[in-house]
């Protein structure tokens, strides 16, 4: 089939911005960690574009859409000309009718690998060692991710069973959310949780992620349609109203329970919306991205603090946004959701006319894909603490992991505060002020 320019122009475009926003989401993850602890978090996000990059072009391509259970194995051990992407190579076009490239709809699919394995390092800030993560990086992304893309994206049970997800509230949030939940349990909570402040050290950070987050999850969700349609305008606009009144009722919460309301809550809130409106976006009305964001934002706001009552120390909230924000927006459309991929009133939402059972449908689609990968991460990181470690000592989680795991600080403060020889750029300082300090 003829390559479509026009839709090939914008998957690519889409496929940018989806990439985007991993380093988004390191400032804003960046951000909230402690000042000891920026870059080693922020490397956590930027190494799984390495880890997943390579996983994905080696295997991950054939085992999320090869099309049965056995081409992943045929192709990994058919030698390097079978693997991963090579058969694309000679694919001009995917064969839908979208006149596709068949690598740009890789690669496309790759940057949601990507940030979904990113997304669960916020759970385990300031305590994990490096080198672990990337491990766990790597074999999450094979045993779990992978095939849960093929589930329900690359023509397994659940999307045979009918599930939707049009652009991964299951597949990526409610995945790495429970993954992250796992993985807190495993790591344990960090030293001094709930005594000392463990607050955001750096706002500003925070604020330009979300704001990289946002302006990326127009790629994420109106590309996920895979076209350029009404379909596509129609995810883009209720993207972009979720968020909006997502982010302002999770401040409005904030006022009224703590008197006062927050630039972390706007950027919290924001991100909710954009969870949950992710699985629905293509599926529902205007008036129902407005209602469910509203709704993410104020669930969400009461969610995050599940894990001071639980016990479990999830740092930067993954749990509370990622997991209970998706699995929102995942059930909602059982009871919303107003176009169906299939021409027939199967897929469409309870409010609808489509009855109860694609409401069963998108309440099993969380449960199940949320239990997978609990269980395979805590046993992936159970594995890996009994063997090389996943924790960093406590003297090193006191003294900072950027300085003990990278030999590095993200701010240089000693210059701007010692007594020595001043830079030969700086102002002279008047003899006035030398006879003060003195």
């Amino acid at each position: 089939m003829k390559i479509d320019t026009g839709t090939t122009a914008w998957m690519i475009t889409a496929t940018a911005l989806v990439l985007l926003m991993t380093p988004g989401l390191a400032f804003f993850y960046g951000g909230m960690t402690r000042a000891k602890s920026v870059l080693n978090m922020m490397m956590m996000s930027f190494v799984s574009i390495i880890t997943v990059s390579a996983a994905w072009v080696l295997y991950g391509h054939s085992l999320a859409f090869g099309t049965n259970g056995t081409e992943f194995l045929n192709k990994f051990f058919g030698g390097l000309d079978e693997v991963g992407l090579q058969s694309l190579v000679t694919t001009a076009t995917k064969d839908d009718g979208t006149g596709m490239p068949s690598l740009v709809f890789s690669a496309f699919q790759l940057t949601f690998a990507i940030i979904t394995v990113a997304l669960i390092s916020g759970a385990i800030a300031d305590r994990a060692k490096f080198g672990a993560w990337v491990v766990f990086s790597v074999v999450w992304a094979t045993l779990v991710y992978f095939p849960v893309a093929h589930w329900v994206w690359g023509g397994g049970w659940l999307a045979q069973l009918g599930i939707e997800d049009f652009a991964g509230g299951t597949v990526v949030h409610v995945n790495a959310g429970a993954a992250g939940l796992a993985l807190a349990f495993v790591l344990g909570k960090r030293s001094g949780w709930r005594k000392d402040p463990m607050r955001p050290h750096n706002l500003t950070l925070v604020l330009l992620g979300v704001g990289l987050l946002w302006f990326g999850w127009f790629g994420f969700n109106a590309g996920s349609e895979l076209a350029v349609d009404s379909t596509a305008g129609l995810a883009f606009m209720n993207t972009q109203l979720a968020t909006a009144l997502a982010a302002g009722a999770w401040i409005v919460v904030e006022k009224f329970r703590d008197g006062h309301s927050t630039t972390l809550g706007a950027a919290s809130g924001a991100v909710a919306g954009l969870v949950a409106i992710t699985p629905a976006c293509g599926f529902v009305d205007p008036w129902a991205a407005c209602a469910l964001g509203i709704l993410a934002g104020a669930v969400c706001a009461y969610a995050v603090g599940l894990k001071y009552k639980l016990g479990y120390d999830d740092s930067l909230d993954v749990v509370g946004v990622h997991l209970v924000g998706g699995a929102l927006g995942a059930i909602s459309l059982g009871l919303i959701a107003a176009y169906p991929l299939a021409e027939t009133a199967q897929g469409t939402g309870l409010f609808y006319g489509g009855g109860f059972t694609q409401l069963g449908k998108q309440i099993l689609g969380p449960v199940a894909v949320g239990l997978y990968s609990f269980i395979m991460a805590w046993i992936i990181g159970k594995i890996i603490d009994k063997t090389m470690g996943f924790r960093i000592s406590q003297e090193d989680e006191v003294t900072g992991v950027d300085i003990t795991t990278h030999a590095e600080t993200g701010y240089d403060l000693g210059t701007i505060h010692s007594s020595g020889v001043a830079s030969p750029n700086a102002p002279a300082v008047p003899a006035e002020a030398k006879k003060v300090d003195a």
